[in-house]
C-alpha cells in the first residue's frame, strides 16, 4: 500500500478455541498490517464466555473506535478469532457505531450447525445448544446483501476446522452478492498465522495486502 490508511483501523481477533489467544495470531499480525500502514490493535476478548459475550466485548471496541473518529473499521480473525470477526461483520450492518467496513478471515469456525472445533462451540453456545441457537451464530445464516467485503484463506488439509466452512461462508456471499475473496491452499495444519516458511499458504499476505489496497481504495467510510 503506498500510502498511510490514517482513517483505517484493524480490530486483530486471535484464535484459539475461545479458550486461550494464540499469540502468534496477535502481535504479529498487527506488526504486518503496520507494514502496510494500517493501523492495528489486538482485542483480547473475553475466554470462555458464552455467547453474546465475546461479541459485545468487539461491538464496545467498534464504538470505541468510532468515538475516537476513526472513519474505517476492518477486523482480522483467525479460527475461533475468525468465528468472532465475521460474526461482528455480519451482524450489525445497519448500526454506524458498530458496523464493520471490511473484514479479513483466516481458517475461520463460520458454522455452528457442521462439524468443527467442538471445544470452541461448546464454549460459545453450549452443549445443549437448540437447532435456533446453532443456527443464528453460523456466518452464513447472517449474510444479507448488505454484509461487507470479506477476504477469507483456509488451507484444504486443515485438521481442526474443516475447510468446508469457508466455502459454506462464500457462497452465502456469492448468493448475496457481496465482494469477496476465497483462497484455498492445498497444503498447510491448522493455526498459521501469518504462514511464514509454510510453503504456497505464506501467499495469503501478499494476497490479502493486494485486496485490501483495492477494497481500501473503494470503500465510502461506513461510520463516517
Amino acid at each position: 500500500m503506498s500510502s498511510p490508511r490514517a482513517d483505517t483501523h484493524f480490530i486483530v481477533l486471535p484464535g484459539g478455541g475461545y479458550s486461550a489467544h494464540a499469540e502468534n495470531e496477535a502481535e504479529p499480525i498487527v506488526d504486518w498490517l503496520g507494514r502496510l500502514q494500517i493501523t492495528a490493535t489486538v482485542l483480547r476478548y473475553p475466554l470462555r464466555a458464552r455467547h453474546p459475550i465475546p461479541l459485545d466485548a468487539v461491538r464496545s471496541e467498534l464504538r470505541r473506535l468510532r468515538t475516537a473518529g476513526v472513519a474505517r473499521v476492518g477486523v482480522i480473525g483467525f479460527s475461533a478469532g475468525g468465528h468472532l470477526a465475521g460474526h461482528a461483520a455480519l451482524s450489525d450492518v445497519a448500526s454506524p457505531d458498530t458496523r464493520i467496513d471490511v473484514a479479513v478471515l483466516g481458517y475461520a469456525i463460520t458454522s455452528m450447525e457442521m462439524e468443527t472445533y467442538r471445544p470452541a462451540r461448546l464454549i460459545l453456545i453450549g452443549e445443549d445448544a437448540s437447532p435456533q441457537l446453532r443456527r443464528s451464530t453460523s456466518l452464513d445464516a447472517l449474510v444479507t446483501a448488505d454484509a461487507p467485503p470479506f477476504f477469507i484463506w483456509h488451507t484444504a488439509e486443515d485438521p481442526y476446522v474443516p475447510v468446508e466452512h469457508s466455502y459454506r461462508l462464500a457462497a452465502a456471499l456469492a448468493a448475496q452478492g457481496v465482494p469477496h475473496a476465497l483462497h484455498v491452499f492445498s497444503r498447510g495444519p491448522h493455526s498459521l498465522g501469518l504462514a511464514a516458511d509454510a510453503g504456497e499458504a505464506s501467499a495469503w499476505t501478499e494476497l490479502a495486502a493486494a485486496w485490501l489496497s483495492d477494497r481500501l481504495d473503494r470503500l465510502e467510510p461506513a461510520g463516517g
